[in-house]
């Protein structure tokens, strides 16, 4: 753990690493800054809206944005010296799986096992911990059961981790009849979910051929509405995603297998989009041996997987020449990728072709749009949350500065800081 230095003009510097630091004072009840007003003093602020802020202080009261003024003009009982730097909202991951990983044996830990929680969750809260420090400051996770203890825990300030939002688990072709689909997501409110999630159609691994019919998809989608709940698809072909536009549901995940027909059928309906196009690809290839044998998961498959890469990247391209298809940062994280999302983003730039000022937008204020939360999160404006992280580089020129992140703050504490305060 760094300890604090001392410089000749009696100004506190905290140096990186503090990760041990910043979770002792999480535990402790607090961190750095946690009362009274703290200024982040800026030279280059995007807002998350697509504009940018020169020269200005933002004042962050509890855990909110207060206010945002001429820099040097703000008094606080901390400041942190953002100069230099490109500040900007919280990355928002709209697709994750927070509790995922390898056990001691290196392998996945078996999807389907039930029996060990308490293990899983140990392992979701180190997740959750390295994707905080990796400047994503939301998460909505799309699968376990056992999502609920981290997200309990992180509300309450005691673990450090992204805010989550969770499926609780997945609506799939065998949860059953069109009533028994509607049982399990009413089940699903009561447990806690902000969200349902649908496997319209096997994983690509397995051909991502369309399973559920129109009825089922209806019935999900529809008691979703019915109990306040967003619904996210997951669905690569063209007669999936037709389906999910016709039952009202809420976000596409993948289309990987989709034409340029059905991304416009996803615009007309007002969905999301969620596409992923390099970070699943390389760590399936960097860990297939891990994941190899466990559940559903096979070399064969995984080759497949590997195989849908060029039609990820060209529903991807295509997508940006679609007005109003509402694109949102994305990653599917598993095993092994939890702290490198934002190598996502790097890709949708390098990669994709996206602008970098609609990638900032569509990783922050679009994605909080889409989980319903576009008036608390993704900017950074006056009695917004105060979830802000800060960019070694500006990622308007050199894309690769979305990974380089060196100031992470959520809900108006920090939780890194590799900049000087005082």
């Amino acid at each position: 753990m760094s300890e604090p230095n001392a410089n000749t003009s009696g100004v506190q510097i905290l140096r990186a690493p503090f990760f041990a630091l910043a979770l002792f004072a999480v535990t402790a009840g607090g961190t750095l800054g946690d009362d009274g007003t703290l200024v982040l003093r800026t030279s280059r602020v995007l807002d998350g809206r697509g504009g940018v802020l020169e020269d200005r202080d933002i004042l962050v009261r509890g855990s909110e944005i207060a206010e945002i003024v001429t820099r040097g003009t703000a008094t606080g009982d901390r400041v942190y010296d953002l100069t230099g730097l490109t500040v900007l909202p919280g990355y928002i991951d709209t697709h994750v799986h927070i509790s995922h990983h390898f056990d001691p044996n290196g392998k996945l830990h078996p999807p389907d096992d039930r029996d060990d929680t308490d293990h899983v969750t140990l392992y979701a809260v180190e997740n959750a911990y390295r994707t905080l420090l990796s400047g994503v400051t939301t998460v909505q996770s799309l699968g376990r059961e056992e999502d609920a203890a981290l997200k309990k825990w992180i509300a309450r300030g005691v673990v450090p981790g992204p805010r989550v939002l969770s499926s609780l688990g997945t609506v799939r072709e065998n949860t059953g009849s069109p009533e028994a689909i509607r049982d399990f997501v009413r089940a699903r409110k009561a447990a806690g979910a902000d969200v349902v999630k649908i496997f319209a159609s096997t994983s690509i691994r397995l051909g991502g051929v369309t399973n559920m019919s129109a009825e089922q998809l209806g019935a999900a989608c529809g008691e979703a509405r019915a109990q306040g709940l967003r619904s996210i698809v997951h669905a690569h072909r063209p007669d999936g995603i037709e389906l999910a536009a016709n039952a009202g549901c809420s976000q596409i995940e993948h289309a990987w297998l989709a034409d340029r027909e059905a991304l416009e059928v996803i615009a007309r309906s007002g969905m999301y989009l969620g596409n992923q196009i390099d970070l699943l690809f390389r760590n399936y290839a960097e860990y297939g041996e891990r994941f190899d044998g466990v559940g559903s998961y096979t070399l064969e498959g995984l080759a497949n997987l590997q195989e849908a890469r060029a039609g990820a990247l060209r529903v991807f391209q295509d997508s940006l020449t679609i007005s109003g298809l509402a694109i949102v940062f994305n990653t599917d994280a598993n095993a092994g990728a939890h702290g490198r999302n934002a190598e996502e983003i790097v890709a949708y730039v390098t990669q994709g072709g996206q602008s970098p000022m609609n990638a900032v937008v569509a990783a922050t204020s679009r994605a909080a749009e889409s989980l319903g939360l576009g008036d608390r999160i993704g900017a950074i404006a006056p009695g917004m949350d105060a979830d802000v992280i800060a960019l070694d580089g500006d990622p308007l020129v050199d894309p690769e500065a979305f990974g380089r992140v060196v100031f992470v703050m959520r809900a108006g504490k920090v939780y890194r800081s590799e900049s000087g305060t005082r």
